[in-house]
């Protein structure tokens, strides 16, 4: 049991790895290409590198019903979450956009209490208040950058992608156990390749001549590492794991994207907004150290199996 829990954080650590770099490498790609492009590149880039793996991936075991969750995984995500975080980019800084990635987390949990009735506990709800009075900070305690013009908007479009994130995670939670996340990943990037389309191409036309090669270099990054690999290691991670686990790996996300604004944008933040990183990531930590301090241990029938994810 110890095996699948190092997979699954190997597994959801790399994703999160990707995803953290993301925020900076999307912003190079907008400086060349309009946001709704560089999404449909990155989707077509990413399905293109799934095709060779086809082969390799496990027929499903199709259940009645399964249509509505599958269209709902690729609703979710690539077509709101995309389409929503690519505009917030364009109006906040990409750490700005990585600490609100924290909450995500909090969403999952509150989205599992109206869904499946699993009722948070008060030091989440406490969490979660005090999360959104940080993100609420973050937004209005800096001097307005040309990294971030519109930070307020910028910030509600994170926070909205951030639901789709949550209801993404949940949809596949229930379909994992019978469909190959290596499937699922490479559905949701054809749906992206096709939902993009006429949304990129109503931005305006585009001289191809004239974008440089760092802006295809970080489409290649960003189709081939953060959407094949990122989701397809996500994917699997929650295969192995509850999705509430899985959702507060996230947390590392605001870290790995801080440095990466600093280090390659040199992105700066007031220390309001430090302080508010540290409010975000700190109540998400309580939450989740508190979850599993408190959490009531399952009764197993003698002679009977204890389901993989009450293992883990």
């Amino acid at each position: 049991m110890r095996a699948v829990s190092l997979r699954a954080l190997a597994y959801l650590g790399g994703a999160v790895l990707l995803w953290g770099t993301s925020f900076a490498v999307t912003k190079s790609a907008y400086a060349a290409l309009p946001p709704m492009y560089v999404v449909w590149l990155r989707m077509i880039v990413a399905l293109i590198g799934f095709l060779p793996l086809l082969p390799l991936v496990k027929r499903p075991d199709y259940e009645p019903g399964d249509g509505k969750y599958l269209a709902l995984v690729t609703l979710f995500i690539p077509c709101l979450y995309f389409t929503l975080e690519g505009f917030a980019i364009q109006f906040t800084s990409s750490s700005q956009a990585g600490v609100i990635a924290a909450v995500m987390p909090l969403i999952v949990a509150i989205s599992a209490w109206a869904v499946l009735r699993e009722r948070p506990s008060r030091r989440t709800i406490g969490a979660i208040l005090v999360s959104m009075a940080g993100v609420a900070v973050l937004s209005l305690g800096g001097p307005t950058q040309a990294a971030a013009p519109n930070a307020v908007l910028g910030n509600l479009l994170e926070l909205a992608a951030m639901l789709a994130a949550a209801g993404s995670t949940l949809t596949i939670k229930r379909l994992t156990a019978r469909y190959d996340p290596l499937l699922i990943t490479g559905l949701q990037m054809g749906v992206g390749s096709v939902f993009f389309a006429p949304l990129a191409l109503a931005s305006g036309p585009v001289d191809w001549a004239a974008v440089p090669l760092n802006a295809w270099l970080a489409v290649a990054y960003l189709g081939i590492g953060c959407g094949l690999g990122a989701f397809g290691l996500y994917n699997s991670g929650l295969r192995l794991v509850p999705a509430t686990r899985a959702a507060l790996t996230i947390n590392l996300v605001p870290a790995v994207a801080l440095v990466t604004g600093w280090f390659a944008l040199g992105e700066t933040m007031s220390p309001a907004q430090v302080g508010a990183c540290v409010l975000i990531v700190g109540s998400v930590a309580y939450a989740e150290r508190g979850g599993r301090r408190t959490r009531a241990p399952s009764v197993v029938e003698p002679g009977r199996r204890r389901p993989l994810e009450e293992t883990l």
